[in-house]
Order: structure tokens, then C-alpha cells, then sequence
């Protein structure tokens, strides 16, 4: 039999792209996650391993030095890397997400400037949306640009940025009423604008400081951070696509793939979770035979693979629409939801086939048990997910009476 999740019709060129990324975390990833993670270090062998295999640019158009490959190809890649530790796949995820933006909404001087360094690696991304208390209401946000000749002066706080300290360009979502009357609707007065920077903690650039990381339950090595704008100058060439007001809709575009991201991640965790679950199954005995020899694990073990084949379907099937250029919001919520939420599942059920052993560091499955959680949170709740699948079924369905 083959191994779950098996993605039908690849490319040869596609199915190449996995199994390197597939060899590359078997060899280099799953053997030193877990004392990575333990020690909160960030992963840079790994880093500039995944930037040998021209990771960072894979989603990059290769007139700008990238792969130019698919939605599906990164997204397959990416559940081959959060099988062997979803902390660096967050790392790519955020970089990822600016070059996206980039790629679909920057003047040509932008990209220009900055893909082909991103392709190489040398420019890492983030972008920041989130602000303390603000949770999912993104109309909520109160950080602002105001101009100011040939700049912009940004002041607030943002929150939740993966790769805060380690990224060198920062997308910053901010209001920006210049230009938009009063009564303007909230996501028609949000500007979009890429922040240069020093990677590191402090103030990295005058106006900006990163903190410190934040520290997490689980999803550690990455670096999570707070980012405060004070008396922030940023140039008008900075606005991303060079105009002001849409930076709701430019966000929104790439947290749309990045939910597609955040799938492929459970799908990956989930993967491993089983691999550690029926690896463990037959290796414990229990009343003279192996534990995976009783109804009640085989039975688990089969709910298991189910969620992981169900949650890898959904998330192939939100990026090939993605691919084909049509809308995916509500494909991209199903597939988000679905997989965080068995994601989850399995690891939990993983756990309680590995008994009181899961409850020691010694396993890995501790670690995936800290690390799940995360998931159900990052790129819009389940409650956030069943609005949207909620709207847009709605739409569909609209009864014409």
C-alpha cells in the first residue's frame, strides 16, 4: 500500500520538487526538531538548507530569479516540512505570503527591488495585520499613516508577527484616512506598506522596534513578536501597488492563500502524528501481543488515516482552484477548518495510543501535542472559517422565492 496522501496528476518536475523536500526533512528536519524545539533555537542550518533548495522562491515568477511554480507545489512542499517541524514551516509561510502580495498587487518598481532578492533568500518576509485586542476584527485596527510630504509617519502596535526579528521586509496593514472622507467604510481606508528593516530585536530602524520574541506553548524556534511604530517614516514608493485604500483587499488575497498554507500544515502534522501512532502501536505490547493487535487501537488507527486522507484532499483541492484562477475563499476556509480541526484529532488520539509515554519529552508527539493548537488559531479561527463557508453557501444557494 502506498503512504497516505498521495496528490494524483503531479508533473514529473512537481513530483521531483516533493521528494526532494520529502529526503531533505527526513534527513536534515525529524532528527534535531525536537531538541531544536525544546531549546527555542532558531533553525539556521535549516534555513539555509531549505535556501539551497530555492524554497524562498519557489512561488516567484522565474523572470525574477524564482521556481515559478504552482500554489499546489508549495502548498505539497509545505506538508512535507510541517511533517518534520511545523515551526519552519511558518518560516517560509510569512515570506511566502509578502512575495505573493508582491507578486500580485506591487507597482513594477517594487518587484523589480525586491522578488529577486526574496527569491534568493536574502530578503526574508513577514506581514503584520494583528493588533493586541483586536483578534479577528481586522476593521478594528487603530495603528495609522499619516502623510507627510514624500513619506508616510506610521505610529501603533502590531501584534503576532511570525519572523518579526528574523525578516528583513515587514507588510504592515495600518488606516490611512488621507485621501478617503469621513464615513469612509474602515477596509476602504487601510493602506498596505512594506517596511524595510535590520533583522533582530530593539530598534531595528528609526521609528521601529521588535521587542523581543514572545514566548509560545508550543510552535517555538520561530520568532514570534510584537512590532511598535513610532514616528515610523516609510517613502510613498512604499505603499504597496502605489496607491493608497486597498491594503484590506491585498491582505486579505494573501491570508487566502495562507489559509490554504495553514491546511497543508495540519496535513503535515497529522501525517506525522500517525506515522508515531502506528509505528508505536506495533512496537508496545500489552497482554501478550501488540497493542495495534486490538480492535480498540486498529479502530483508532483507521479514524486516523481517514481524517489525514480527508484533510489532504480538501487542501489539494483549495489550491488547484486557487491555481485555476478562480475565486477560493470558500474552498480555502473548508480546507483550513477541516484539516486544523483533525489535525487536532489525530494528534490527540496519536497521544493516547503512546499512553503516559506521551506525556514525556522524551516523544515526539509531545512536541506535536503543543504544536496543534496553534493551528486552530493562525489565519482566521474555525468561528472565523464557518462565517465565511457560512456567506458564500448562502450566495450559492440564494433561494429564489
Amino acid at each position: 500500500m502506498a503512504r497516505l496522501a498521495q496528490t494524483a496528476g503531479l508533473t514529473d518536475v512537481q513530483q521531483e520538487i516533493i521528494s526532494t523536500v520529502r529526503d531533505f526533512v527526513d534527513k536534515e528536519i525529524i532528527p534535531v526538531a525536537t531538541g531544536l524545539e525544546h531549546r527555542d533555537e532558531y533553525p539556521q542550518q535549516i534555513v539555509d538548507g531549505l535556501k539551497e533548495l530555492g524554497l524562498f522562491g519557489l512561488m516567484i515568477p522565474e523572470e525574477y530569479g524564482g521556481l515559478g511554480e504552482s500554489l499546489l507545489t508549495y502548498a505539497l512542499c509545505v506538508e512535507e516540512i510541517a511533517r518534520g517541524w511545523m515551526s519552519v514551516s511558518g518560516i517560509i509561510n510569512t515570506h511566502f505570503i509578502v512575495a505573493y502580495m508582491l507578486k500580485q498587487h506591487g507597482t513594477q518598481e517594487q518587484k523589480d527591488h525586491f522578488l529577486p532578492r526574496m527569491a534568493a533568500g536574502d530578503i526574508r518576509g513577514a506581514f503584520s495585520m494583528s493588533e493586541p485586542g483586536l483578534g479577528s476584527d481586522v476593521s478594528a485596527i487603530t495603528s495609522k499613516a499619516v502623510k507627510d510630504g514624500d513619506e508616510y509617519v506610521l505610529n501603533g502596535q502590531k501584534m503576532w508577527l511570525t519572523n518579526g526579528g528574523t525578516s528583513s521586509l515587514v507588510a504592515v496593514l495600518v488606516r490611512s484616512d488621507e485621501g478617503h472622507p469621513e464615513g469612509t467604510a474602515p477596509h476602504k481606508s487601510m493602506t498596505t506598506f512594506l517596511v524595510e528593516k535590520e533583522p533582530g530585536f530593539g530598534e531595528v530602524r528609526p521609528g521601529l522596534t521588535i521587542p523581543g520574541k514572545i514566548d509560545k506553548m508550543g510552535y517555538k524556534g520561530v520568532d514570534t513578536t510584537e512590532l511598535i511604530m513610532d514616528g515610523l517614516r516609510v517613502p510613498a514608493d512604499r505603499v504597496l501597488g502605489g496607491v493608497t485604500g486597498r491594503g484590506f483587499y491585498q491582505m486579505m488575497d494573501g491570508v487566502e492563500v495562507g489559509r490554504v498554507n495553514v491546511a497543508a500544515r495540519g496535513c503535515g502534522v497529522a501525517q506525522r502524528a500517525f506515522e508515531l501512532g502506528v509505528q508505536y502501536a506495533q512496537q508496545r505490547h500489552t497482554f501478550g501481543k501488540a497493542i495495534a493487535q486490538h480492535q480498540a487501537i486498529q479502530f483508532k488507527l483507521a479514524e486516523m488515516a481517514t481524517k489525514v486522507e480527508a484533510a489532504h484532499a480538501m487542501m489539494v483541492n483549495a489550491a488547484r482552484k486557487k491555481d485555476s484562477g478562480e475565486r477560493n475563499d470558500l474552498e480555502a476556509g473548508m480546507a483550513k477548518y477541516l484539516a486544523s480541526e483533525y489535525c487536532k484529532e489525530v494528534v490527540e488520539d496519536a497521544f493516547r495510543i503512546h499512553g503516559g509515554y506521551g506525556f514525556s519529552k522524551e516523544y515526539e508527539i509531545e512536541r506535536l501535542y503543543r504544536e496543534a493548537p496553534m493551528l486552530l488559531i493562525g489565519e482566521g479561527t474555525a468561528e472565523i472559517q464557518k462565517m465565511i463557508i457560512g456567506r458564500r453557501l448562502l450566495e450559492e444557494y440564494r433561494f429564489q422565492g
